[in-house]
């Protein structure tokens, strides 16, 4: 694998996983897969990055201030934290998104390090060129990292073992799918399909 490829980890916390407030179906399974990527990147020196949403505890996200969704991932509690047995490794770069009341913030590209720097911004001062996206949900967060990865043109590949969709109409990840390989992504179905 070229140390010009990235690994982008999207919000694999406990509330987007089974028990969670926002519990997605078999979102933990997608940790065994992750954690057999980390290593790999590792291994060969490649950045590793997670985002997660860290939203405060009022904002337009939250259906009950006229969002969407239940209150999910906010700052400092347990739903916010990443999945117990994710590991990351000491070298990944955590970035928060979603922490102003007035954002969603779906996208890893709104995320910032703990200096307010993006993601983009830190991906091309380590030289990325290439992509590779797993994490939850495939018909949100991941759906919008991967479209404004590629937007911001990277190539982007993503892991198909290593996401989970919240489907809240049904089908939403498969076309989530479609959306994104029409975009340009390529999407790999295990680790196997890495390349070199």
């Amino acid at each position: 694998m070229s140390k010009k490829a990235a690994l982008v980890v999207v919000d694999v916390q406990n509330d987007f996983c089974p028990g969670g407030s926002l519990g997605i179906a078999d979102g933990d399974r997608v940790v065994i897969a992750i954690n057999r990527y980390v290593e790999q990147f590792a291994a060969v020196g490649a950045p590793i990055f997670a985002t997660r949403d860290w939203h405060p505890p009022q904002t337009r996200h939250f259906k009950i201030y006229g969002g969407v969704w239940p209150v999910h991932c906010v700052q400092n509690t347990q739903g916010a934290e990443f999945h117990s047995a994710l590991r990351l490794g000491p070298t990944a770069t955590v970035l928060s998104k979603g922490a102003m009341a007035d954002a969603d913030s779906y996208s890893g590209f709104d995320a910032l390090d703990g200096h307010g720097i993006g993601l983009a911004a830190l991906l091309r001062a380590r030289g990325v060129e290439h992509l590779f996206v797993g994490g939850l949900a495939t018909d949100y967060c991941v759906r919008q990292t991967v479209l404004d990865g590629l937007q911001q043109g990277f190539d982007v590949t993503v892991l198909l073992d290593a996401i989970r969709g919240v489907d809240l109409v049904p089908g939403d990840s498969a076309r989530a799918l479609e959306e994104m390989s029409l975009a340009g992504a390529r999407i790999i179905h295990g680790v196997e399909e890495l390349p070199c």
